[in-house]
């Protein structure tokens, strides 16, 4: 069973299009990492602060293995001096959830 780091972050709202870059460079870091990248998931409507990541791997090591990989490649070590430059992530929290599989990615019914 896999399991998905859901991260967290609170933003500069006024730098989302920064992190948007940020995401885009880590949308190939991850992947050749090691991790399964979900998405990155920008403010839309509501709270202009908050953004989300998820990534899945195979068991909490292979995230440990991924993690370790990702701090010594040199363009996330390029990406993460781009953050701290900028100063666009103020805050992040990271959980481990699994997906119940009897309710993962059901489709409408109804044609709305």
């Amino acid at each position: 069973m896999s399991i998905t780091c859901f991260i967290e972050y609170r933003l500069d709202p006024f730098k989302l299009d920064l992190f948007a870059q940020y995401a885009q460079n880590r949308g190939h870091m991850i992947p050749a990492c090691g991790g399964e990248l979900l998405g990155y998931f920008l403010p839309h409507e509501g709270s202009n602060d908050r953004t989300f990541g998820l990534i899945s791997f195979s068991s909490l090591a292979s995230y440990e293995t991924s993690r370790a990989r990702l701090k010594q490649d040199s363009a996330a070590k390029q990406n993460f001096a781009f953050a701290r430059q900028h100063q666009f992530i103020l805050q992040e929290w990271r959980s481990f959830i699994a997906v119940e599989p009897t309710t993962f990615n059901k489709a409408a019914q109804v044609a709305l």
